[in-house]
């Protein structure tokens, strides 16, 4: 058993605290935080320097890599800045599906896009009625000639919006299959279809530089061959796809909470209280023995969930584990940095403020904690009949 990360792995590490230290600038990042603007400059820097699809193949203009690197580069970008690291990190948000299911033309045509910036991908999972619930779905998708016609709707799409280039579209084709998700089919819309609209959801607590859409399909038309892999086949290739996604959300939280914890520290070691830096005190510091302890106890599970998918082993008890984990770390170690800078810790200037409200949304999307542990318990369990 190896604890180490490789040569290249630690080079990609250092390549994005470098692209970090020179590009996330906290006047500009601030600036985007208060118009709610997406980091397109740093996105496309990220995409220019192969962050971005790093785990696609070279063919598809990534690195060839796993998910392991891939999932470094997110917990770097998080680190350095809890939003703009969520835009970046989510830049190819949906993408695998792609990757794994989709047709050659698919892929040739979208993947190299996503990787080079031009795009970002979107899934298209929830919706208004159902929530964390993809079982059945209210949107449909109905054969006519050599078409699908899509009808529906859907909330939360990250990424949704002026700068989507496609959506991967969880769609009810089959009403009459039993049970219904036997029923549901993966397929991909073009952003510019006649027909798609989308609109903000509104203001949200944390994550405000991302594009987050309520997507409406009224009489959208694309060809058949747009369908993703298999008929009838989507329900199953989205949790394999959030086998793997869950692992970039949990080092998302990773990054996240160790980002919080770094400005923390430097605060805690330059500020005086009392005639004594408050890192002299005992209380501040078993507050970093809780925090750093919680961090390593949450990379740990992350990385070795990432190295296991690389091993070609789908886990779904261990991604729902890493994901609920480093959620969980990341709220409760921003929790604490902003009590540990007090007042201060408060106002959005001094960043862990903003941390705290990104923080939350990794317990939320890609099935909230409570869907994970049901996930934990069903694999423990077992069959009970």
């Amino acid at each position: 058993m190896e604890f180490e990360l490789s040569k290249e792995q630690k080079e990609i590490q250092k390549a994005v605290r470098e692209f970090v230290k020179g590009e996330f600038k906290k006047d500009i990042i601030l600036e985007l935080e208060e118009k709610h603007e997406y980091p397109v400059k740093m996105w496309k820097k990220a995409a220019e320097l192969g962050f971005i699809g790093i785990h696609f193949p070279e063919e598809y203009s990534g690195q060839g890599l796993g998910v392991m690197e891939n999932i470094l580069v997110a917990e770097e970008l998080c680190r350095g800045d809890s939003s703009v690291g969520a835009c970046l990190i989510l830049a190819d948000f949906a993408s695998e599906i792609v990757l794994h299911f989709g047709s050659d033309e698919q892929k040739k045509k979208w993947l190299p896009k996503v990787a080079e910036g031009e795009v970002l991908s979107c899934g298209a999972f929830t919706e208004p009625d159902h929530g964390s619930d993809i079982t059945s779905m209210n949107t449909t998708a109905v054969k006519d000639g050599n078409e699908w016609v899509i009808n529906g709707s859907k909330i939360f799409i990250t990424n949704g919006g002026p700068l989507a280039g496609f959506y991967s579209v969880l769609c009810q084709t089959d009403p009459n299959a039993s049970p219904g998700y036997r029923g549901l089919s993966l397929i991909l819309v073009e952003g510019d279809r006649p027909g798609l609209s989308t609109a903000s959801v509104g203001v949200k607590m944390g994550i405000r530089m991302m594009h987050t859409a309520e997507v409406n399909f009224k009489d959208v038309r694309v060809p058949l061959s747009n369908l993703i892999g298999k008929e009838g086949k989507g329900f199953y290739q989205v949790l394999e796809f959030f086998d793997e996604s869950r692992i970039l959300i949990a080092a998302q939280g990773l990054g996240t909470a160790q980002g919080a914890f770094d400005r923390a520290l430097a605060y805690v070691k330059s500020r005086e209280q009392f005639g004594k830096k408050i890192a002299e005190f005992q209380i501040t510091q078993h507050k970093l023995a809780d925090m750093a302890t919680k961090i390593e106890l949450a990379r740990l599970i992350v990385y070795k969930a990432a190295w296991n998918f690389d091993q070609k082993r789908i886990d779904p008890k261990l991604t729902s584990m890493a994901k609920m984990v480093a959620g969980r770390t990341a709220v409760e170690v921003c929790d604490e940095a902003i009590q540990l800078l007090g007042g201060y810790g408060y106002m959005l200037e001094y960043e862990v403020e903003r941390f705290y409200r990104d923080a939350k949304i990794c317990e939320l999307y890609e099935g909230t904690k409570e869907i994970q542990k049901n996930t934990i318990a069903s694999a423990v369990l077992g069959k009970l009949k």
